[in-house]
């Protein structure tokens, strides 16, 4: 049997070029028990609403149930919460931040720690330790003249 009508019934309702009365002739086509094997595979599509006809439906008591269940009266209990609960997500977000700027902080010292000094400069605190000059404790009891680049003592002064 040729099915040319069909198929091009069909590439007309794929190109949404079909009235309403060629839309039912493909449902009552493919609502057949012998339907052609290539063209079995639109069965489904086209006997949807037969089929979902025939599923099982809401009963006539279901409204008469669904009112029963609203005008029970259930007791409503108002949820207490503290302060520490309403802030914990505020709380959250601040460890939040304190960990991303820490772990920034640790390596943005690490990458500048490679790059700028020796590892024979830094101390275990992390501070530089002075290369050249006086020492801290020469640098109290002296005095450098900035203009004429003297040192001037200051136990000579008195």
């Amino acid at each position: 049997m040729d099915y040319k009508y069909i198929e091009q019934l069909l590439e007309r309702y794929w190109a949404c070029e079909t009235s309403l009365e060629e839309e039912e002739i493909l449902r009552t086509f493919f609502s057949q028990k012998d339907v052609p094997a290539p063209l079995l595979r639109y069965k489904e599509l086209f006997v949807y609403e037969q089929i979902s006809k025939k599923e099982e439906k809401l009963g006539d008591d279901f409204d008469q149930k669904m009112m029963e269940m609203i005008d029970e009266q259930a007791p409503v209990k108002a949820k207490t919460i503290s302060i520490t609960q309403r802030f914990m997500p505020l709380f959250k977000a601040a460890a939040v931040v304190a960990i991303i700027l820490t772990l920034g902080n640790a390596i943005q010292v690490a990458f500048n720690h490679d790059s700028q000094f020796d590892d024979q400069t830094i101390n275990m605190a992390g501070f530089q330790k002075p290369s050249e000059g006086p020492s801290m404790a020469m640098s109290d009891s002296m005095r450098v003249d900035t203009l004429k680049k003297v040192e001037i003592s200051t136990t000579s002064i008195r």
